[in-house]
C-alpha cells in the first residue's frame, strides 16, 4: 500500500471547485461583454454629438472607417490602421489626437484617450465637449 491510499477519494469533481471555475469562466466571459457595450454606447453618443449617426460608432471595422473620415482623414489612414502591424500603433495615437482635438480638447487627452480609454472615452462621450470639427475647426456637419 502507498500513503495516498487512505485519504478519501470520492471518484468525481468537488462540486465547489467546479463552481469556482466555473463562476471564473462565466466573469471571464461577462465582464469583457460589459466593457465591449460600454464601449459601444459611448461611441454612439461620440458619433452622434459630431452629427453623425450613432450607429457609425458601433459597428465594427466600419466605425474606424467612419471616424477616420469625420475626422478629416484621408482613407489611407483607415487602411494603415487596417493593415499595417505596428504602424497601426501610431496611427491609432494620432487618431485619437485628433478626436480630442475636434472636440476641443488637448493633444495630452488624446493620449490619456489611448492608454486610458476606459475612463476619457466616456468623459469625451458624456461630458460638456462639443464637436468643432476636424482638428477643431467649425463643424460643418
Amino acid at each position: 500500500m502507498d500513503e495516498f491510499s487512505t485519504l478519501p477519494h470520492s471518484g468525481g469533481v468537488d462540486p465547489m471547485a467546479a463552481a469556482g471555475i466555473a463562476g471564473i469562466g462565466i466573469l471571464g466571459f461577462i465582464i469583457p461583454i460589459i466593457f465591449i457595450v460600454f464601449q459601444a454606447v459611448c461611441y454612439w453618443k461620440i458619433f452622434e454629438k459630431a452629427g453623425r449617426p450613432g450607429w457609425q460608432g458601433i459597428i465594427p471595422v466600419a466605425n474606424l472607417y467612419f471616424l477616420t473620415e469625420m475626422l478629416g482623414k484621408p482613407i489611407w489612414w483607415f487602411i494603415v490602421i487596417l493593415l499595417v502591424p505596428c504602424a497601426n500603433f501610431v496611427f491609432i495615437i494620432m487618431l485619437n489626437i485628433e478626436l480630442a482635438k475636434a472636440f476641443g480638447k488637448t493633444t495630452g487627452y488624446g493620449i490619456l484617450l489611448t492608454l486610458f480609454g476606459i475612463i476619457f472615452l466616456p468623459i469625451l462621450a458624456f461630458g460638456d465637449a462639443k464637436f468643432q470639427g476636424p482638428a477643431g475647426t467649425s463643424s460643418d456637419f
